[in-house]
């Protein structure tokens, strides 16, 4: 049994608290948001983010961030990707050489283009930092239906530690050395899935789905392979299958927030009627900076840009997109 901590008691940190006190473990749960505590104390469920999915009576609830990270062998650091600097200076502190932070958000800071292990190893250098990321929406994580998902370490000894804490016959874990290539995957297809959400939004198909979703990995594998990741990444949990469920499912916060684009509201209209952190937001900016740092083209992370900030129309960038100059589908196959 381990000692372990969840920092963020959003949907996904809940769901993942839920897993791991079924696998034995001792789980704690802290929030910065004290009528959240009170709420999981008094409750057991999270009413507004996990309804429906009831947690442990023993389950540890505070707001004491130090009670929280002291002493425990894992902290899952599950705070919206916009707070994990934030959250990170102030665990610093209290964290001792050799802890586990398991990263389990997606985005990449928009200031410095860094990922998020990136940020946590440098705000906790004391810390061995790993992610954990795949197709894993919280809602049906919580209650228990089979997923598959991949940790990413630094040390294989790590890696498999942490599959032995996750692994169960509802949740499968898979490890990966690539660090950076799971991040990637995992930040980008937010992008993507924004422009899905546009898609259904103006009320086209399943043609129009397919084309984003085949050209999203496409540029997804482009910009990561150029930063460094893998290829084989890109191909796998991170990556093309972390794009189909988010790019299909109404669990996806992203998902929806681009459904009421496409119908007209605002980027800000969008954000507040979904009532959640929708990180594509945060990572399209980084996306756009990344690619021209790296000297590759991004259509439709550019078309997403342009729609959230610029004051395009969707109709008018799903237009520029079919309309592009004519391409080949593969540069590297001969004739």
């Amino acid at each position: 049994m381990a000692d372990v901590s969840i920092i963020g008691a959003g949907s996904w940190g809940t769901a993942l608290a839920k897993l791991l006190h079924k696998n034995g473990h001792k789980v704690t749960v802290w929030s910065v948001l004290e009528e959240e505590i009170d709420m999981l104390n008094e409750e057991h469920e999270h009413k507004e983010k996990l309804p429906g999915v009831k947690l442990p009576e023993d389950m540890v609830f505070t707001t004491d961030l130090e009670a929280a990270v002291k002493g425990k062998e894992v902290l899952v650091l599950a705070v919206p990707s916009p707070y994990t600097r934030s959250t990170s200076h102030r665990m610093k502190e209290y964290v001792t050489g050799g802890q586990i932070i398991v990263d389990v958000a997606k985005g990449i800071e928009e200031k410095t283009l860094m990922t998020l292990s990136r940020i946590i190893e440098e705000e906790i250098p004391q810390a061995r930092v790993a992610v954990l990321s795949g197709p894993s929406h919280a809602e049906e994580v919580g209650r228990g239906i089979p997923t598959t998902i991949v940790v990413g370490a630094k040390e294989k000894e790590t890696a498999e530690y942490l599959q032995n804490l996750f692994m169960n016959e509802v949740f499968r874990v898979y490890i990966s050395p690539d660090v950076l290539g799971i991040e990637l995957g995992a930040a980008l297809k937010n992008v993507v899935a924004l422009a899905a959400g546009i898609a259904d939004g103006l009320g086209y198909g399943d043609n129009t789905k397919a084309a984003l979703i085949t050209r999203g990995i496409t540029e997804i594998s482009r910009l990561g392979t150029a930063m460094g990741g893998r290829a084989e990444t890109f191909s796998g949990l991170t990556g093309i299958g972390d794009l189909i469920v988010t790019c299909a499912s109404m669990h996806s916060r992203n998902r929806r927030a681009g459904i009421l684009i496409g119908k007209g509201y605002t980027m800000e209209e969008a954000m507040q009627e979904v009532k959640m952190v929708v990180e594509g937001v945060y990572s399209a900016k980084a996306a756009m900076a990344l690619a021209e740092k790296y000297g590759v083209q991004l259509p439709i992370i550019e078309q997403v840009n342009a729609v959230l900030f610029h004051g395009k129309t969707a109709d008018e960038a799903v237009k520029d997109l079919m309309l592009r100059d004519k391409k080949l589908e593969n540069s590297d196959l001969p004739w």
